[in-house]
């Protein structure tokens, strides 16, 4: 609802006969009456010809701070919690003046049609009956003409952004390629590790002679190794693990997804190559890399189009932002407290 400060006093006729007046007057919204004004809310925030009052911005508030209270704090973070929302949706609603502003010096408008279009689309997409919606809205406190009004400023702060800030935005070729070349990791090749293991358990209790004896053991395997002898053989001997009789065989792994430990240990080998005695949370172990696949990465022209639609996104958000604070330089915006 605007109130504008053009309009000193609005005459509201009841019955064809009694006349109740609204004054504005020193912050304060007010009923006169025969016992004299009445204050029944007040200015918040003033936004060049336009006003914010306490009643727009507790509505506003309501269903956040109700989320607030079901979140279990202590009074004085519930406090500190209440009065930065109080603060962010103010912001919001000055933002949403200045805007709604911009719509009328554009004279822009949007039909019934348009509205009704919109809405049946968000009863589709809900899968909503109109009696489900009604209830929906019922719900949430608010009426259908409510909803209509609401969708209608949706709508129309919409085209002034497509207007002021995405129809001046371009992301070029370049731009695409540019990103893509700087996030090389995210779109580029991957090496999958082929890995094989042996394995003695060591729990987490085991004293330090159990513990020495495991690493021993497997100290004469890694031994037998080097002299030839076949990892899948000895894992199918050795190995303290139900893979064992697969010759250890651990299937597939991008070198992230390990530990850090097994990755520096696997980095420089090459397929044939075992690492040595690695004293790991689950026990003390071996890995042999069997196999290391090279997937190429995912070339520029299949992620082109993921890439623009992240870049004008991105974009969008910074030039929205720009033009706020561009609308509240040029405007007089006064807040009382």
């Amino acid at each position: 609802m605007h109130h504008s400060c053009e309009h000193k006093k609005i005459s509201i006729w009841l019955s064809g006969a009694m006349a109740i007046i609204f004054y504005v007057w020193a912050g304060q919204v007010g009923i006169a009456t025969s016992h004299g004004v009445e204050v029944v809310d007040r200015i918040v925030a003033v936004v060049n010809d336009d006003i914010i009052t306490l009643n727009e911005l507790n509505h506003a508030l309501k269903p956040y701070l109700n989320q607030i209270k079901t979140m279990g704090y202590d009074s004085g973070k519930e406090r500190d919690l209440s009065a930065k929302l109080r603060k962010d949706i103010l912001d919001r609603l000055i933002d949403q003046k200045l805007t709604d502003q911009e719509i009328k010096k554009a004279k822009l408008t949007v039909s019934d049609e348009e509205v009704d279009f919109a809405m049946e689309k968000i009863k589709e997409k809900n899968f909503y009956s109109d009696a489900d919606f009604r209830k929906a809205l019922a719900d949430e406190g608010m009426s259908l003409e409510e909803y209509r009004n609401n969708m209608k400023e949706q709508i129309l702060r919409s085209r002034i952004v497509n207007r002021e800030v995405k129809s001046k935005i371009v992301v070029t070729e370049q731009d695409v390629k540019d990103y893509y070349e700087a996030h090389s990791g995210e779109y580029g090749r991957e090496l999958r590790y082929h890995l094989r293991n042996i394995i003695m358990q060591l729990p987490q209790s085991a004293g330090a002679m159990e513990k020495r004896g495991a690493l021993e053991r497997m100290g004469k395997v890694l031994d037998k190794l080097k002299q030839g002898e076949s990892f899948e053989n000895l894992a199918r001997q050795y190995s303290e693990s139900n893979l064992a009789a697969a010759g250890g065989d651990l299937g597939f792994f991008k070198l992230e997804a390990l530990s850090p430990q097994i990755q520096d240990a696997l980095k420089d080998l090459g397929p044939g190559d075992f690492t040595p005695v690695l004293e790991t949370d689950q026990g003390a172990q071996i890995f042999y890399v069997q196999e290391i696949r090279v997937l190429p990465g995912k070339p520029l022209a299949e992620v082109s189009a993921g890439i623009q639609e992240k870049l004008y996104a991105e974009i969008v958000e910074k030039r929205f932002k720009q033009w706020l604070e561009e609308l509240r330089k040029r405007s007089h915006i006064k807040t009382i407290e």
